[in-house]
């Protein structure tokens, strides 16, 4: 696995959100021991939309239960201007909370009580995997990956389908990626996970289920038809592309 450069540790931005002081300090102290140094902290929803607008985090943790209002909401809010990784935190332990998290754009979903360090190595994760990304897409000009009406501009970071722009967020645009490297090929589900997400997630299925189901919604004419994303039922998934 891809170690984190310091420099860029220490570069990376991160927002805390949770109404409770005590979790926000305890996360803060933890990450800062971690080598993060620009830690920004909101107790309430409608903080933490005014802080994402004017600092431009690499990455927020946004509790759900809040007094102005709940985290699913201002996940929908963030998602209206940003595409930066959200990684949820909440009691709640129900897999329909979950999926309704990951539904409206969170990237990752952790339940209290939870370990400060645990919370720590997912958000490394998170910026490990986009170096990972990163890396190894070669910095002089490469070949658009097409399939269909389909265009992945991998230097540029953008999607389009029949010329249009596509909005997705980081981890749909990876995962995206992902597939279109390894064309017509069958991809576990912890495979992708692994190679996408970056770290093992076993148990959240559900993850990448919900995560494939957006992007079958972006770019399939048909997202209950499929015929670029298809599921192998047992093994994976895997992008059929046609020679």
């Amino acid at each position: 696995m891809l170690d984190m450069n310091l420099a860029s540790i220490k570069d990376k931005k991160i927002l805390l959100v949770d109404d409770e002081v005590d979790i926000l300090n305890l996360l803060e102290t933890v990450l800062i021991k971690e080598d993060f140094n620009h830690i920004y902290k909101a107790t309430c929803g409608f903080e933490a939309i005014r802080l994402a607008r004017e600092i431009k985090p690499d990455i927020i943790v946004l509790d759900i239960m809040m007094p102005d209002m709940d985290g699913f909401e201002v996940c929908r809010r963030l998602r209206e201007f940003t595409l930066v990784p959200i990684l949820f935190l909440s009691a709640m332990d129900e897999d329909v909370d979950k999926l309704l998290g990951l539904g409206i754009g969170g990237d990752d979903y952790i339940t209290k009580p939870f370990s400060p360090k645990e919370v720590a190595y997912r958000i490394k994760a998170h910026f490990r995997r986009s170096e990972y990304m990163a890396l190894n897409r070669k910095d002089d000009e490469r070949h658009i990956l097409s399939f269909g009406d389909i265009e992945i501009h991998p230097k540029k970071g953008e999607v389009k389908k029949g010329g249009t722009p596509v909005n997705l967020t980081a981890k749909e645009y990876n995962l995206l990626l992902y597939l279109a490297e390894n064309p017509n090929q069958i991809l576990s589900k912890n495979k992708i996970l692994s190679r996408v997400w970056g770290y093992d997630y076993e148990g959240y299925d559900n993850t990448l289920m919900v995560h494939i189901r957006h992007l079958r919604q972006k770019i399939e004419d048909d997202p209950s038809n499929p015929k670029y994303i298809m599921t192998v039922k047992g093994l994976g998934y895997k992008l059929v592309v046609e020679d």
